[in-house]
């Protein structure tokens, strides 16, 4: 296994190039709308940012939104990224510009994947969620196009009181598609449009964890959590692990890997062009977000400010804010968190901490796991 230094060198960057959208999902934590914002990055500001971040040598790159189609030099970016050394994904919307054109373009400008959302496999009640008629149907569209210009696809599902039960018949629908190599299920923050009340509860949270489990050992691609960092907890104890590394979060994985097969490990691994980060990845410990306006914070959800790209470094922003180098020391955690013994591998959702109590160190509010420490 490949030595990381999340201190250093984040694993996953984020660059929400605009908020323009012209979808209004119920759970959208920028509520983007359909204009651009007249102080978004510039064309040049986009290459000096793309510099940057080329120094910080992540392993996964994503152009976001908003809707990134919504700007025309996305295509520009796609291939100056590339031509640095980076691995560019997007994640465009469902919406009638992302045609099979734009994608046969985003693949001629050097695209690696293409993360697309689906939140139900139901047409009507997807569309309702998107609160654009026609979106599931473009969704589609996009992951056959996806499909014919070999472009490996990762799905987003956003977990709500709306969708959680649709979940399982997701996965179904998801596995008829070859080039989906990726599930990522994405546990609501209560920010932007998303309201604490879209949550599902913490006993509801495990069951769904199960889900996802026995899903993962019979699909095709690979499942991962997005804001539930406590799956890794639950997948290491349906493995049996009962030690684990305190300081690194680590666990020996040279028996497991052969027991278990590569997908449920916190090993680094190459399905088409989705990378898994060798350790838990978590707000500023290994993950870096930059808003349309070059802002720079931990996560997209999490609206802690470290600095600005058009007055400071990127690189000196990840490795040495205070915000950035405070949540990377768990010594910080409180509660349950601060004295669980799978703090380095979890650490637990600090957005969700930070939008339920206002203390972004507080403890996740959706996990049911009771440390040894706190039981002792």
């Amino acid at each position: 296994m490949k030595k990381i230094d999340f201190n250093t060198n984040p694993f996953v960057t984020i660059w929400e190039m605009t908020r323009a959208c012209d979808l209004s999902c119920v759970h959208c934590r920028a509520a983007a709308q359909s204009r651009r914002s007249q102080f978004e990055l510039s064309t040049e500001d986009g290459f000096r940012l793309i510099d940057q971040i080329a120094l910080l040598e992540p392993k996964v790159f994503v152009i976001t939104g908003g809707d990134p189609l919504k700007r025309d030099d996305v295509y520009d970016m796609i291939a100056y990224a590339k031509a640095k050394g980076l691995e560019p994904s997007v994640t465009p919307s469902a919406t009638p510009l992302l045609t099979p054109e734009a994608i046969a373009k985003m693949k001629q400008q050097g695209v690696t994947r293409l993360a697309i959302s689906l939140d139900h496999a139901d047409r009507a009640a997807h569309d309702d969620f998107r609160r654009v008629p026609g979106s599931f149907d473009l969704t589609i569209r996009a992951i056959e196009a996806a499909r014919d210009n070999q472009i490996p696809v990762q799905i987003n599902s956003t977990v709500s009181k709306r969708t959680a039960a649709d979940m399982p018949r997701l996965a179904e629908l998801l596995a008829r598609y070859e080039n989906i190599v990726m599930w990522s299920v994405f546990f609501l923050v209560p920010t932007g449009r998303a309201k604490t009340a879209d949550m599902i509860e913490p006993e509801e949270v495990e069951t769904l964890f199960g889900e996802l489990y026995a899903i993962s050992k019979r699909v095709p691609f690979d499942v991962r959590t997005t804001e539930a960092m406590h799956y890794r907890r639950y997948v290491l104890q349906q493995m049996g692990v009962t030690q684990i590394d305190p300081q690194t979060g680590l666990v020996d994985a040279s028996t497991m890997f052969l027991q278990h097969g590569r997908r449920h490990l916190g090993v680094q691994m190459q399905t088409g062009a989705i990378t898994r980060a060798p350790k838990g990845v978590n707000e500023a410990k290994g993950f870096v977000f930059i808003s349309h306006i070059g802002d720079v914070y931990p996560s997209g959800f999490l609206p802690l400010r470290a600095g600005n790209v058009r007055k400071e470094s990127l690189v000196d922003l990840y490795r040495d804010s205070e915000i950035f180098k405070k949540l990377r020391d768990t010594s910080n955690l409180k509660g349950k968190c601060g004295v669980c013994e799978f703090r380095e591998l979890c650490g637990g959702s600090r957005s969700r901490a930070w939008s339920t109590t206002g203390d972004v160190f507080a403890s996740d509010p959706i996990c049911t796991y009771i440390p040894a420490a706190a039981v002792a």
